[in-house]
């Protein structure tokens, strides 16, 4: 692979990797990784008018975000320039900007002519929500607990690699099975995953995986795998019965009480990406962020294991980027912990602080070293702001 195929891939999963199996409601759909400007625009405000979806069903009861006494802007320098949050929005195409303080608003900007009603596509975010399921599914007891082989809620992956998994292995992309997500080779296994026919009453993405062989002991070795963040979707749903968008209603929408309606990407199966491709508002994709903030509650009531949030957002494993890598969290340099999808998307959370940032975006390429460091600089930035405050 040449070196600049070898750097885009490294970048892409630093930051949360494409989508591995999407269905096109029109066939002559080009991929989503290489959208137009206009087709950014438009889509990935809408993306339930392109491909095939799953309805996450709000609750009764909203979740209020109250507008803080005074509001915040941002001015911070970056390279040779002098920035504010409108000329930082403008120079990379950010759809959304929200930042929380104590769960009161203190930023709420919109761009690219997005209203406060239109959803977005969160790429890899979604991950996190996933890994967010397989908490409610131990607190349900429908997980025994992480310590649980995979197999007990796969078992198609017996005899496999996979064999001697446990459940937080795969959370901490640490199974030790060989995978290779190389997106600009068509022989990876990324490519090659999503070319498996669909066979009544077999998943095409459990019958890749369980063809793949161990090259590490499970739990020694982080590799970026978003084959296996679907594996976990499909756990979840198998071991709860039902589908990840009726469990995320169940367990997140409803109860905590999200603004809006959101939908979920499907596969070729009819079953949840379990490492992709949810929308929903701005807000909610904050409200996502208190939730884990607040510890996993809802009403009052521990949607979660008491210390799940504490321990999916800090070091499970070294994974050779600064500072490590959770329950399908990143942790950063400055503090934060991480939920973040390609072409711009981001839950930032700084948990002393009690702040939460959302970044919703349509980067001009799916990762970018100048505009993630021009983000950073911002976060940083909106994060020495909401302090002030």
């Amino acid at each position: 692979m040449r070196k600049s195929n070898l750097a885009l891939s490294l970048a892409i999963a630093m930051t949360g990797s494409p989508v591995l199996a999407q269905v096109a409601l029109k066939p002559d759909t080009p991929s989503i990784l290489v959208w137009t400007p206009a087709q950014q625009s438009d889509g990935y405000r809408s993306i339930e008018t392109v491909y095939k979806v799953n309805t996450i069903k709000r609750g009764d009861r909203v979740h209020p975000l109250p507008m803080a006494k005074r509001q915040i802007d941002v001015t911070f320098n970056h390279g040779s320039k002098t920035w504010t949050t409108d000329t930082f929005m403008k120079a990379n195409n950010v759809s959304g900007v929200l930042i929380l303080k104590d769960g009161k608003v203190l930023m709420e900007r919109y761009g690219m002519g997005r209203k406060p009603r239109d959803r977005w596509t969160s790429f890899s975010v979604a991950k996190s929500v996933t890994s967010t399921l397989v908490g409610a599914a131990i607190q349900d007891g429908k997980i025994r607990s992480l310590e649980a082989p995979v197999t007990d809620y796969i078992p198609e992956l017996k005899g496999s690699g996979y064999d001697g998994v446990t459940v937080r292995q795969l959370l901490m992309m640490s199974s030790g099975v060989a995978w290779n997500e190389d997106y600009t080779d068509p022989k990876s296994d990324v490519a090659q995953s999503t070319t498996m026919k669909v066979e009544p009453g077999v998943n095409p993405l459990v019958r890749y995986m369980s063809r793949l062989p161990r090259v590490h002991p499970p739990g020694t070795m982080f590799n970026y795998n978003t084959g296996e963040t679907d594996l976990v979707g499909i756990l979840v749903s198998n071991a709860v019965g039902k589908s990840l968008s009726d469990y995320a209603s169940e367990k997140i929408w409803k109860p905590y009480g999200m603004g809006q309606d959101a939908i979920w990407m499907v596969d070729p199966a009819g079953r949840e990406r379990g490492g992709c491709c949810m929308s929903m508002t701005l807000r909610d994709y904050g409200r996502v962020g208190q939730f884990i903030l607040d510890g996993g509650k809802a009403k009052g009531v521990q949607v979660l294991p008491a210390n799940w949030t504490a321990a999916a957002t800090t070091t499970q494993i070294t994974n050779g980027i600064p500072s490590g890598y959770g329950y399908f969290w990143w942790m950063r340099p400055n503090g934060s912990y991480e939920a973040v999808g390609i072409f711009g998307q981001s839950i930032t959370t700084f948990r002393d602080d009690r702040i939460v940032i959302v970044t919703n975006a349509a980067w001009p390429r799916a990762t970018d070293r100048e505009i993630s460091a021009l983000r950073t600089a911002f976060l940083n930035a909106a994060r020495a702001a909401a302090k002030a405050e």
